[in-house]
């Protein structure tokens, strides 16, 4: 079921992934002159909060989570990362540490491109520099909205919100006929919703014998998108 006119997924989702996109031949040659293939499996880190910035990172398969640790040591999942996206380029632009961490929610494979080879491009390039103008644009929109939601919405909101989102990263990886199944553990849910374990869990068991979702482990499906939304408080559902 398409999301279109009922909930504003825009919203919530980055566009870093139309970045690379059809680029003139010769500026993605040399953005990719030296870049370097790597397999992770689930879990791993890939670059740490403070860190120095040596290059930004292509997701080409699997999904990615974005998160700060607290002095508590608990994460604040900031936002997750889908196949064919790029991370770690705001600190290339600001010239400065990594302002967050980067690690893999499953399987994946990721691409890193040198920082000195992503500069060269962008100062050669005519196309990069509007397209990171305007996704930087639209990922500040995003946040701010984000950032509302947090100051102004219930938890059980919050988790509609995130379970919706949600769906719309995993569905983009799903097959024709094949019914959406969000795999994530209720920990990196919590840390998404910004609420301890205990309440993930009573919500999804509400939301379950209200009919609005399946669950088993780690999977979630969701059967009714519909009162989810209005859920939300987000959607353009009476």
């Amino acid at each position: 079921m398409s999301l279109a006119g009922l909930f504003p997924i825009d919203k919530w989702n980055f566009k870093s992934q139309s970045i690379l996109n059809n680029l003139p031949e010769d500026e993605y040659a040399d953005l990719c002159a030296h870049m370097q293939e790597q397999r992770y499996s689930k879990g791993e880190v890939i670059f740490r909060e403070g860190g120095v910035a040596s290059g930004i990172y292509f997701v080409k398969k699997g999904k990615v989570k974005k998160y700060q640790v607290d002095q508590n040591g608990r994460e604040q999942i900031i936002y997750v990362a889908n196949t064919g996206e790029l991370i770690g380029y705001h600190a290339i632009l600001a010239d400065e540490r990594y302002p967050d961490s980067a690690a893999t929610l499953e399987e994946c494979v990721i691409a890193f491109i040198p920082k000195e080879d992503f500069i060269t491009t962008l100062e050669r390039s005519s196309v990069l520099p509007r397209r990171l103008l305007k996704t930087l644009s639209h990922e500040f929109a995003v946040l701010t909205n984000s950032i509302s939601v947090f100051a102004q919405r219930s938890v059980k909101e919050r988790l509609a919100i995130t379970l919706i989102v949600l769906r719309e990263k995993f569905k983009a990886e799903t097959l024709p006929g094949e019914e959406i199944m969000i795999n994530l553990s209720r920990s990196d849910l919590a840390n998404m919703v910004g609420t301890g374990n205990e309440n993930i869990v009573r919500f999804l068991t509400e939301f379950k014998a209200a009919g609005i979702l399946n669950s088993q482990g780690r999977k979630i499906w969701i059967k009714d998108v519909k009162q989810l939304i209005k859920l939300s408080g987000c959607g353009n559902i009476q």
